[in-house]
């Protein structure tokens, strides 16, 4: 019919135009596929890289210091309860926010999915200038299976329960079943295929796979299935990483394996003995198997940093099961490690106050750490400022952020977060050349010595000339620029500055001004002396003490940031 109509040559303009406009079609489907995928691939995607001393957060390129706060476990399980929320934490300096993704909302129904939450926790993230951890709450939450679909709660036959002392069970699916195990893999895959699909904006940059896990109430599982496993032979894959890295192991593990003679073959009672912390390394091996499994899967799909979380020791705990047995505790790192490669990072939740102490114990072996659960008031941002600075962590995130902070604005961890905001490019270059320190301090720890730059810092709490002044909180980090340069940023704390290197031995401050970073430059306020430096005009006797009584403090209630240079005389 067309031919009636047209000429020959209109029709072959016409021709020719609808293959012009066919191929412009083509090019911008391929250009838009081709932006997807770029924008989702291994070097762009957000993920752990060591850089300098340290393993930073990459995200769209830069490290990223995880400014973060978590909310309670059912916040995000209603977009209308939740974006309110977000909002809020906006106001609050927070750059990420850690949300629970549910299974049994994610998968009522035996394979078929419903990422609605999902969908809903990224809007609102990102019209709140948020990026989002994404917590897995799957097969375990809080060492119990509280958060798996119906149809695996009323299956308890598919999906057996572990069962401790006296043959009681508890509500915790077995780490031994492999339907679970399964069943759990292939639901948090599907979660991590529509992440991929539906974030091109990388607004998520971490994975929590699985909360807390391990038995709590015994030492082990004595279920038929994991009787059946007690007595098969340790895995070769577990003994040869043990022997691969015997002078490596962290000294719980040399005690607990050496006791037996540091064999490499046998069951699991005639390598690691008939003791509850050979049963807790048996519940780790198989914990950590499990979740591998699980991040495996995710992982293949979409290759993002992803930890598990610790439920730690506390102190009145007498073994494993009081405490949740098998988890990824200090003790048994080399055991996850082994099991568990495709986990990058193994994080402690601290509410307890020794942060200090429980850092440098989740810290060895260069275990890199995020804190993913902790306090949000004045001793939550002294762990902050902590974390980062003398740890080189990658981030920070009390629990419950959304009504533990009750000021948005003044409160503790807004005005840490503020502070930290704006040193973070100083302190991610910092971190990766290791010129960084950090401390917290209170009135049990009133002083800590720190040797940076060419020089040994004397930190204390803030004080006056009589000493009547008092803080029962203090915290900093100081970094050195290098050439006598220094920035301290905290809040009520003190420093004194003593050289290392041969020259004369009194150090002065030629610079010192208060000020901040606005858009990552440096906009000085006042010029700090006189009053505001001097501590002890007791000048013989602080001669004596090769110091001039004069000061670095931070000054007035809320973090303060200064940059200073010293200067030596004699």
């Amino acid at each position: 019919m067309i031919r009636k109509f047209f000429s020959p040559g209109l029709k072959t303009t016409l021709l020719l135009n609808a293959s012009l406009l066919l191929f412009i079609i083509a090019c911008k489907q391929n250009t838009a596929t081709n932006s997807s995928t770029n924008s989702n691939n291994s070097s762009t995607i957000p993920h752990l890289e060591k850089r300098g001393v340290g393993k930073q957060l990459i995200v769209d390129g830069k490290p990223f210091l995880v400014l973060g706060g978590e909310l309670h476990n059912s916040s995000a399980t209603s977009a209308a309860y939740l974006n309110p929320l977000l909002a809020k934490l906006d106001t609050m300096h927070l750059n990420t926010v850690l949300a629970a993704i549910t299974w049994e909302l994610t998968e009522p129904q035996e394979g078929k999915y419903d990422f609605a939450l999902v969908d809903s926790v990224l809007n609102g993230a990102r019209k709140n200038h948020l990026k989002v951890a994404l917590l897995w709450f799957g097969t375990w939450k809080n060492g119990l299976s509280h958060y798996v679909p119906e149809w695996m709660k009323t299956d308890y036959k598919r999906f057996p329960r572990m069962h401790i002392k006296g043959g009681y069970p508890v509500e915790a699916i077995s780490p031994f079943c492999t339907a679970a195990m399964q069943a759990d893999a292939k639901a948090f895959a599907a979660m991590m295929k529509h992440v991929k699909e539906a974030d091109p904006q990388h607004t998520v940059i971490m994975i929590q796979v699985e909360n807390e896990v391990g038995l709590i109430g015994d030492s082990r599982d004595r279920g038929p299935l994991a009787e059946a496993a007690y007595q098969q032979q340790v895995p070769a894959e577990l003994t040869a990483y043990l022997q691969k890295n015997k002078d490596l192991l962290l000294p719980e593990t040399q005690k607990l394996w050496s006791a037996n003679g540091s064999r490499i073959a046998g069951t699991w009672s005639q390598v690691f003995g008939n003791s509850a912390q050979g049963e807790e390394a048996f519940m780790a091996w198989h914990y950590a198997r499990y979740l591998n499994t699980v991040a495996a899967a995710g992982k293949a799909q979409y290759n993002l940093p992803m930890f598990v979380n610790t439920w730690i020791v506390q102190p009145d705990d007498k073994g494993p099961g009081d405490y949740p047995s098998g988890g990824p505790q200090a003790q048994s790192h080399d055991i996850w490690r082994a099991g568990a490669a495709a986990i990058d990072l193994l994080t402690p939740d601290v509410y307890l106050d020794d942060f200090d102490e429980i850092a440098k114990l989740y810290s060895r072996n260069n275990n890199d750490l995020f804190i993913p659960e902790s306090k949000a008031d004045e001793h939550g941002a002294a762990n902050a400022f902590l974390l980062i600075g003398n740890y080189h962590a990658i981030g920070y995130s009390p629990f419950g952020i959304e009504n533990r902070v009750k000021d948005a604005v003044k409160g503790p961890i807004p005005m840490a977060y503020q502070t930290l905001q704006q040193l973070a490019p100083e302190i991610l270059d910092a971190q990766a050349k290791g010129t960084i320190a950090g401390v917290s301090l209170n009135p049990y720890k009133g002083m800590q010595t720190v040797n940076l730059g060419g020089y040994r810092l004397d930190i204390s709490i803030r004080t006056n000339r009589n000493g009547s002044e008092t803080h029962e909180t203090a915290y900093g980090i100081v970094i050195s620029k290098g050439n006598n340069e220094f920035i301290v940023a905290g809040a009520n704390i003190q420093i004194n500055f003593y050289p290392l290197t041969p020259g004369p031995a009194y150090v002065g401050y030629s610079v010192l001004d208060e000020g901040k970073y606005i858009d990552g430059k440096w906009v000085p306020g006042r010029r700090l002396n006189g009053d505001d430096i001097m501590l002890n005009y007791h000048l013989a006797e602080e001669a004596a003490a090769k110091r001039t009584g004069s000061v670095v403090r931070t000054l007035g209630d809320s973090p303060q940031i200064m940059k200073l240079k010293l200067y030596r005389f004699e």
